[in-house]
């Protein structure tokens, strides 16, 4: 038995002077335990007057290697946190580390800019559901299953009757259905269609306005735009109307206005025409305000919407559309403020 008490001591003293870490020596310390209780096993093939002996004899043993494990790890310990200060030294000479500041996005400058001056005008932000039924999308907008207008769309079928919205005027059918005239709300949000070029992408945002009262007339709408436009852009910001279709609005007109960078005179943006195109428009048709319960007699009212991409890419003089969604830095920091 003294034999195998003192081939486990060599073993286990030579393992430990080798051990570099914590973790190895305490997983020496458990094969050391485990080993020394089969030698302990073997206290039962001893004779009564040889235990006693080969008792006091195992336990000086194990008392002397715990010692032993205990000054190792104090020396293994040290070592460690030698190692750990060195990686962790500062470098009091090399330059501190920046946090770089985030800034907004475009399409976020120009949202919150656009329900800031519409706001002041006393209209109120209201955002739909962007999953749709077919209903509120197209059906209550005057756009039956068979209406040629819903060729215009490329549309996004979640399921027959659910789509991805293609279109925020969704929100106005809502609010029409449970509020009564009058009416004067901001719908802006994501809508989807499937398209995808320079200046279209699959997914955008719209901004979209519903005003209903009694008295609401085309020269209404033409005032407010022009207020909007020169908001937006500047001061000399001409707006133009132009004859147009929509199902859900008679007579429906297209928005253009004055080329900013040209100031009308004809340049590259425009094409030489001194106009842009910026936003679909026109009064509220009869069949969509009756579908929402308003008396068309009574009542009337006009309706736009705009890309809020569109704005952002001649308001900042960005030429492509997916410049918008690359999310390179570079890009975005030119809109810190």
């Amino acid at each position: 038995m003294k034999e195998k008490i003192e081939a486990l001591r060599i073993e286990i003293e030579s393992a430990m002077e080798n051990t570099q870490t914590s973790r190895a020596l305490y997983e020496l310390k458990l094969k050391f335990q485990a080993e020394l209780k089969v030698v302990m096993s073997g206290m039962r093939d001893l004779s009564k007057e040889e235990r006693p002996a080969f008792g006091k004899l195992v336990n000086e043993f194990k008392q002397g290697m715990e010692e032993k494990f205990e000054a190792r790890a104090v020396v293994v310990k040290q070592k460690e946190m030698e190692e750990k200060y060195a990686s962790e030294r500062i470098d009091i000479t090399m330059p501190g580390k920046t946090v770089k500041k985030g800034a907004l996005h475009p399409i976020t400058l120009v949202k919150n800019e656009l329900i800031d001056i519409f706001s002041g005008m006393g209209f109120k932000v209201f955002e739909g559901p962007e999953i749709e039924t077919d209903y509120y999308n197209f059906t209550a907008l005057n756009t039956p299953k068979d209406h040629p207008a819903r060729d215009m769309q490329d549309t996004f079928y979640i399921a027959e009757n659910l789509l991805l919205r293609t279109q925020t005027s969704a929100g106005q059918i809502r609010v029409m259905e449970k509020t009564k005239p009058p009416i004067k709300i901001l719908s802006p949000g994501r809508v989807f269609r499937s398209d995808d070029d320079a200046t279209h992408s699959p997914m955008f945002h719209q901004m979209e306005g519903l005003v209903v009262d009694k008295g609401i007339t085309l020269c209404d709408l033409q005032g407010m735009l022009g207020e909007f436009a020169k908001r937006m852009f500047t001061s000399s910001t001409k707006v133009r109307l132009r004859p147009s279709y929509f199902p859900f609005t008679e007579p429906s007109v297209e928005v253009d206005l004055s080329c900013s960078e040209c100031g009308g005179k004809g340049c590259r943006l425009c094409k030489g025409t001194g106009w842009i195109e910026v936003l679909g428009a026109g009064m509220v048709n009869r069949h969509v305000l009756e579908n929402c319960g308003v008396d068309p007699d009574e009542y009337t009212g006009f309706a736009f919407g705009m890309g809020i991409e569109r704005i952002a890419m001649l308001k900042y003089g960005i030429n492509n559309i997916k410049t918008l969604f690359e999310n390179d830095t570079r890009f975005l920091k030119q809109f810190e403020e």
